[in-house]
């Protein structure tokens, strides 16, 4: 046990040399790191949220599990955001998030709303997953055709990779709506694609119609859902992590066929929120309308 000073509070931390993701032997203790280091560009997109932690405490390799309510064992300064049956911890300092790291949460998947209005979301998201042998790459051109769509009805959006498999598109709000309409908005666009694009796009779950396709996911736009932070590690066989990216990153991937250069590990995010600030920065700050489709 070590006990480390995070903005004054004393924490303790354990098994710092726990190796938690094995191909690449990245350790505990570099978790650790990495959540303090990416906490002042994390922390707006998290701090008043409700955060579902995916904890693994023997690493990647190991069966996690979703934790939804703060344990009793948290310090006593944190607070919680309680919903419904549901206390979530309040994840908004470095210590914090230092000490869920602690706990070996590796990934934090957060609400569409903020906690001081839940029935409100601040966005709506387009989560795009495709469906074997469709990967990254067939989601960066499904993603480009719903920019498309969205910069013919005047709205703006932003677009970070899952840190996983798949593309997810958001469309800033801060503005008066609902779960139920951002929604059927997304849904309405998904069908839209999926009627132009049968073999390329489907809107439904069933993963019978996946195969070969990607799924947009509208139903990530509900009140007691939560997905992936952007900044948030992911436990796959690397540290990847679920990273913002500029429109013309994601044009240049596509233009050459190849969507490696969109896969980004811990230490690679370090370094571009330091040479790039936070390109996700227009989710918490840009004011838009959700329009009325036909």
């Amino acid at each position: 046990m070590t006990v480390v000073e995070v903005e004054g509070r004393a924490l303790k931390v354990s098994n710092l040399d726990k190796v938690l993701y094995p191909a690449a032997h990245f350790t505990k203790a570099e978790v650790i790191d990495y959540y303090a280091r990416i906490a002042p560009v994390i922390l707006p997109h998290l701090a008043d949220r409700f955060v579902t932690r995916k904890r693994y405490p023997d690493g990647v390799d190991s069966t996690p599990f979703f934790e939804k309510n703060c344990p009793k064992y948290r310090p006593e300064w944190m607070s919680t955001n309680d919903m419904d049956d549901n206390r979530f911890c309040r994840l908004d300092s470095a210590a914090a998030l230092t000490w869920t790291a602690n706990l070996a949460a590796l990934e934090l998947h957060t609400s569409m709303a903020r906690v001081t209005d839940d029935t409100t979301p601040t966005m709506v998201v387009f989560d795009l997953d495709p469906g074997a042998p469709a990967a990254l790459l067939e989601c960066i051109e499904v993603g480009l055709w719903i920019r498309h769509v969205l910069g013919d009805l005047g709205l703006e959006s932003v677009v970070k990779t899952s840190g996983s498999k798949g593309l997810q598109l958001y469309v800033p709000l801060n503005s008066e709506a609902t779960h139920e309409q951002a929604a059927t908005f997304a849904r309405t666009i998904a069908q839209l694609l999926e009627q132009a694009h049968p073999d390329r796009v489907v809107s439904l779950q069933k993963k019978e119609l996946r195969v070969g396709k990607v799924l947009v996911d509208w139903s990530q736009n509900s009140r007691t859902k939560t997905t992936v932070c952007v900044y948030s590690l992911r436990a796959r066989e690397r540290p990847t992590v679920s990273t913002p990216l500029s429109w013309d990153e994601v044009e240049e991937a596509f233009e050459a066929g190849d969507a490696s250069s969109l896969v980004f590990e811990a230490s690679e995010v370090l370094e571009r929120v330091e040479r790039l600030g936070d390109l996700f920065a227009p989710a918490v700050t840009l004011v838009q309308k959700l329009p009325q489709l036909p």
